[in-house]
């Protein structure tokens, strides 16, 4: 059981909710504290890493078939 809760597929689940919740998040920022600028570009940072993150496991998991 403690292998399924760090399985890479797991990981990617985990990683896909963070990044829409940053989406969530940089939304309602620009929207409640538009002059916030510093904390939007670090959520963005920080969401584009994420995408980086799951792009790279998802390369992993489904690995593309040799041509």
């Amino acid at each position: 059981m403690d292998d399924n809760l760090h399985s890479p597929p797991r990981r990617l689940i985990e990683l896909r909710i963070e990044h829409a919740d940053l989406d969530s998040l940089i939304d309602r920022t620009v929207i409640e504290h538009p002059a916030d600028e510093l904390t939007v570009r670090r959520l963005k940072k920080r969401r584009l890493v994420l995408r980086d993150m799951i792009a790279r496991l998802e390369a992993e998991l489904d690995p593309p078939e040799p041509a």
